[in-house]
């Protein structure tokens, strides 16, 4: 292979000791003799440098340490598809029945062979795989046009995550041979995507799930190559850097799962260019730093137009600190599951609390954080909430007579369920809204009077003692 190696290395991935990078350099590194290869490590903490070498720029890395200078001969630059398949599912004849001598016919002459039941063995057990786990197996390319497509023609599911692809039409040589693939796994692969058109029309005809993780892949590289997803349901795009950036134009129309975490550049304003995907149900923002969510179109009371598909919402891990997002939250007509932990808003001591008033200001929600809300916990939760701001709706002119019971608009804008809640469970009485007084140790001792039947003379004792 070092005999061989060109410019053309640049930007393919090798893997050292089980460290996978990507050459940004080939040449000579003076006044060392010989040839090297410039790598940037995806773990940052294996480099030395940034590219320089003695005051010399050779390549950019984006961290200061994560490069390398390595010779060429001490990298894997990876094998294809179909090795690394044999290499993991084929099941090796002994040395015994492997040398066994064969007479077959050809053309209706006796030929001699050697080895031929184990070529047929091993064609048969791939000829029947469905599922092909490939993962850290250091593939890099597609291989022999072809060969997939007749050793493997039944494959559905492919796990090809953490390997050495560097260009998208690797992947698509490979899928374009396996015409019933429906699930692509591509995490940690850094992937080069081209601009224009990426991939031959019907290259990925029955795709329903991929895994884009951790590729690079920005979101509108993501929509051009939609366009040869036409049934893909199920899209994962975790870790990418990216940020929305354009609208879906007649690409993911059937995608009813999206799952854009750990992509801190997106914000809600970003979030109105996916709100009208129809058949989107599962929408994962784990972990964006969205500080709030809206839907401006509806008004208070009222369902939006967006999202009409979205039945469950995960937004663990952000900076959501208001109620006005939970409350803009009942707005979403198919709303059942949300997963809201670790939001500022969510946390602390009072976490149980904000539980409860996140099942009384989303009225149709039927599971929170995992945990399903049976009818006995939404109507505790809605009775505490409307008893927690019974006094500020009776300050705000909300009163028990309906013909006088009219809270102003700041507070229903901060409410916009409590109105709802009245009607259901009625209007929160005077002695509801009492204001419990402090439970200071005075106020829970119990009186407890000492007589002695046998002393009549003497006075009866009187002691303070506590209630628990």
């Amino acid at each position: 292979m070092n005999d061989t190696l060109t410019s053309e290395v640049i930007g393919r991935r090798v893997e050292v000791n089980g460290e996978r990078a990507t050459v940004l350099f080939y040449g000579p590194v003076p006044p060392v003799a010989g040839l090297w290869l410039g790598v940037e490590w995806d773990n940052p903490e294996r480099g030395k440098h940034d590219g320089s070498h003695e005051g010399t720029v050779y390549f950019k890395c984006s961290h200061p340490t994560g490069g390398s200078f390595i010779r060429p001969n001490k990298v894997n630059f990876g094998v294809d598809f179909l090795t690394a398949v044999e290499n993991r599912y084929v099941l090796k004849d002994g040395p015994e029945e492997d040398g066994k001598e064969q007479i077959v016919k050809i053309a209706n002459r006796p030929v001699e062979t050697i080895g031929f039941d184990s070529i047929r063995k091993q064609q048969s057990q791939l000829s029947t795989l469905q599922e092909i786990s490939l993962r850290n197996c250091a593939v890099c390319r597609a291989g022999d046009k072809g060969a997939i497509a007749k050793a493997c023609p039944n494959v559905r599911e492919v796990d090809l995550s953490a390997n050495l692809l560097s260009a998208w039409g690797e992947v698509v040589g490979i899928a374009d041979q396996l015409g019933h693939l429906e699930v692509l796994n591509l995490r940690d692969n850094r992937l080069r995507f081209p601009a224009g058109p990426p991939s031959p029309a019907g290259a990925f005809p029955a795709l329903k799930v991929v895994v884009l993780s951790r590729t690079g892949i920005t979101w509108a590289e993501a929509l051009r190559c939609a366009a040869d997803w036409p049934r893909l349901e199920e899209l994962y795009l975790e870790s990418n850097g990216l940020s929305i950036s354009e609208r879906p134009a007649d690409v993911l129309q059937m995608v009813k799962l999206l799952d854009l975490s750990h992509n801190q550049l997106i914000d809600e304003n970003q979030l109105f260019l996916i709100a009208y995907l129809p058949r989107l149900e599962q929408l994962v923002l784990c972990n964006t730093g969205i500080s709030s969510l809206r839907f401006p179109d509806a008004g208070i009371g009222c369902k939006t137009s967006m999202f009409p598909s979205l039945k469950n919402l995960v937004v663990n891990d952000n900076r959501i600190s208001q109620w006005s997002s939970i409350d803009e939250l009942d707005k979403l007509r198919s709303l059942r599951s949300l997963s809201c932990r670790r939001n500022p808003l969510t946390e602390g001591s009072g976490a149980q609390t904000a539980c409860q008033f996140v099942i009384a200001r989303i009225g149709q929600l039927q599971t929170l954080n995992k945990c399903q809300i049976l009818p006995e916990d939404r109507r505790g939760a809605e009775l505490e909430y409307r008893k927690a701001f019974g006094n500020e709706w009776k300050k705000a002119g909300g009163h028990q007579d309906p013909d006088k019971n009219r809270p102003n608009e700041e507070f229903l804008a901060a409410h916009p369920r409590y109105q709802e809640l009245c009607l259901k469970y009625g209007a929160p009485e005077d002695g509801e809204l009492k204001t419990q007084q402090p439970c200071l140790l005075k106020n829970q001792l119990l009186a407890l009077r000492i007589k002695y039947p046998n002393h009549l003379d003497q006075k009866v004792l009187e002691k303070q003692l506590p209630g628990t």
